[in-house]
């Protein structure tokens, strides 16, 4: 009996990312499998970052920033003329490397986002279920009303992920999410990466070896070309293989530390 094919949320077709004249990512094909972690690694400037903000157009937000080639979405172009980038963002959620939550009340901090994106129901369930799902709940559920500042470094980054989550996205991009945190903070937030899969398809830059190593699937190692600036992916594949059979020199190299 045949296994079913994965199904791929987001594909990419020779997508290239330009800043202007400045070709920052270069011809990267590449298939995103629902419901799974995908790590993207690779050294410092070759375009990591880059690639993951053009997957729900926040680079849009640079002024000179525009692409080539395709984005797809369960094979819509994401960039295609009919498309709201607005809604692309609801979708698509990210958390950024550094915890960012609102000046606002821990309950205002989930609450806000979905009801600017127009969510009718009850608000208390989905503030609890948010935070659940990041969870946060039994650690603030008696401080719902107090500044998101009190909490922890950690904590913060957790409601920053329940605060993507109370959008009901479909895929979650995570930006170096716990380079800022302590140890016990990021096996945490590892952890929950893996309950999240269970849900939602989730996308991940790391500099840490160790943490693709871990938390991801499937690896998508980047390198820069040449002489150029410009970054392009080397190779994609499953984790295990990228970190114990890569096929590219240059992938041995750099997940085994040789890389410099």
């Amino acid at each position: 009996m045949q296994n079913n094919p994965p199904e791929h949320t987001i594909t990419t077709k020779d997508l290239s990312i330009f800043y202007g004249n400045f070709l920052a990512v270069t011809d990267v094909n590449l298939n995103i499998e629902s419901r799974k972690i995908t790590a993207i690694i690779g050294p410092s400037g070759c375009g990591k970052s880059t690639l993951l903000r053009a997957f729900n157009r926040m680079n849009d937000f640079v002024p000179s920033s525009h692409v080539t080639g395709e984005i797809l979405l369960h094979g819509q172009n994401l960039y295609g003329a009919d498309i709201d980038p607005v809604e692309v963002r609801r979708k698509i959620g990210m958390v950024f490397q550094k915890p960012n939550p609102f000046p606002k009340s821990i309950y205002e901090n989930i609450a806000w986002g979905a009801r600017i994106n127009g969510f009718k129901g009850d608000m208390d369930d989905l503030v609890e279920q948010s935070l659940r799902s990041a969870a946060l709940w039994d650690e603030v559920k008696d401080k719902l009303k107090k500044s998101a500042y009190e909490l922890s470094g950690g904590q913060q980054q957790r409601l920053c992920i329940a605060r993507t989550i109370a959008i009901q996205p479909e895929i979650i991009l995570m930006d170096e999410p716990a380079s800022a945190l302590d140890p016990i903070s990021t096996l945490r937030i590892e952890e929950l990466m893996q309950e999240l899969k269970q849900k939602y398809t989730i996308i991940i830059v790391t500099h840490n070896m160790q943490q693709a190593a871990r938390v991801s699937d499937y690896t998508a190692m980047m390198m820069l070309t040449g002489d150029s600036r410009s970054g392009t992916m080397i190779e994609f594949s499953e984790t295990k293989l990228i970190f114990t059979n890569p096929r590219d020199k240059r992938t041995e190299d750099y997940v085994t530390g040789r890389f410099g």
